[in-house]
């Protein structure tokens, strides 16, 4: 009989899943990204000059970049790691990597594409600091409102027997839940009139990319090394 893995062994190669993925995608935002917020930085302190920084923008767009990057990439493995033991029993499959995989789907569905079509990011020079601390909480209202988006498709699928009709009523039931949260929200349109709409359009486009990246990597490594560990115990052990 296979040997259960246990939660250490699973954080660990979610852990290990996070930092790859936090690399990889660290390095696409310096790639594809890092030339768009320079752009808006420059248009930014046009406008008014800013003051000296605690840490200069080669440090920030370098080190760290790929520093940020990298913890976010582990705390998120981690809870990815956490998630999969606490609901992989309650996953109607029995596999492993389908589990793993549809965990790291739910998550960048719930906690990336649903806020983000909502309150797409916005790169330097755009945005007002007064309303900072209102645009944080709708954002972070939106997240958790999509990971009740993502719940109640998953038990409206539960509902139903027929594929087509799984697939009817998981998507029904997740747009209803983010039409009613789309209309609550409350929306803001800070954007100045004569900012680069070429500019903006590149970089939320690119914001979109890492995390797409960065989930999909996670997913991926974890549901790998998730498989290696199901192969290694069991492996038959010869006893002469």
């Amino acid at each position: 009989m296979p040997l259960t893995p246990s939660y250490p062994q699973l954080l660990l190669r979610g852990l290990l899943a996070g930092l790859i993925a936090g690399l990889l995608a660290g390095t696409f935002a310096y790639l594809a990204g890092e030339p768009h917020i320079n752009a808006a930085i420059a248009i930014e302190e046009a406008g008014a000059p800013a003051g000296e920084t605690l840490v200069s923008r080669d440090v920030q767009s370098g080190p760290g970049l790929f520093l940020a990057t990298g913890l976010y990439g582990i705390a998120l493995g981690g809870i990815l790691a956490t998630a999969y033991t606490v609901l992989r029993r309650r996953l109607h499959t029995g596999s492993d990597t389908t589990a793993a995989l549809g965990l790291a789907t739910a998550a960048l569905t719930g906690i990336v594409l649903v806020p983000y079509l909502k309150y797409p990011p916005n790169p330097p020079a755009v945005g007002d600091p007064a309303t900072i601390d209102q645009r944080t909480a709708a954002y972070l209202a939106a997240v958790a409102l999509g990971l009740v988006a993502v719940w109640a498709a998953t038990l409206a699928a539960r509902t139903q027997t027929h594929p087509w009709a799984r697939a009817t009523a998981a998507a029904a039931a997740f747009l209803v839940v983010v039409t009613i949260a789309y209309t609550l929200l409350p929306t803001f349109d800070e954007v100045p009139a004569d900012f680069p709409a070429t500019l903006l359009w590149d970089f939320r486009i690119t914001s979109l990319g890492t995390q797409t990246i960065l989930w999909t990597t996670l997913g991926l490594g974890f549901a790998g090394l998730l498989a290696r560990l199901a192969h290694r115990t069991e492996t038959p052990v010869t006893v002469p």
